[in-house]
């Protein structure tokens, strides 16, 4: 299959539908996935703490979706975001639409003001964009080789990193309204 020409853009009211079907394709083959990452998106839309949610479209049908969030920093620092999830169609997958989505969605980011960004995921992949094992930067019960952050101007916070309160959504807690 050839590179489809993928098209960035902001999340609308009328991708939330989509975007789920998108997030729960993505994740429901993946073994490490807790399956919950659809009601995460809903919680953090719900509770307006989507403060970046991107879709990737190819021929007008979205095919991809990542979501930033603000993080708190035990140390105080401001302004920085955590990265997730980032869902893309199987059928999309290594053709570049999640590292498009990335992209387009860090430097968004940076025009925001941004100080920086945190994530958990896959070592080999997110390295490519910059993020490192932060030293001193700590994700409670998170192995520090799979937790990430990027500073946008090269200094990191010490602390502990809390991401928003719909990353605990699952099945039984998800919101019922959007």
């Amino acid at each position: 299959m050839t590179t489809p020409k993928i098209a960035i853009r902001p999340e609308t009211e009328h991708d939330a539908e989509a975007i789920t079907e998108v997030t729960v394709a993505a994740f429901e083959p993946l073994e490490i996935s807790s399956h919950t990452e659809q009601f995460i998106v809903q919680a953090l839309r719900l509770a307006r703490a989507l403060s970046l949610s991107l879709v990737a479209e190819v021929d007008g049908r979205v095919v991809g979706h990542i979501a930033f969030s603000p993080v708190s920093i035990s140390d105080g620092s401001d302004g920085w975001y955590g990265l997730g999830p980032v869902s893309v169609l199987p059928t999309y997958q290594r053709m570049g639409v999640g590292k498009a989505l990335i992209r387009e969605g860090l430097s968004r980011l940076k025009d925001l003001g941004a100080k920086g960004c945190c994530l958990v995921g896959h070592p080999q992949y997110y390295i490519k964009f910059g993020f490192e094992n932060a030293v001193g930067l700590v994700l409670e019960d998170v192995p520090p080789e799979v937790f990430f952050a990027l500073a946008f101007d090269g200094r990191f916070p010490r602390g502990k990193v809390t991401f928003h309160e719909g990353f605990k959504a699952n099945k039984q807690q998800a919101p019922t309204s959007q």
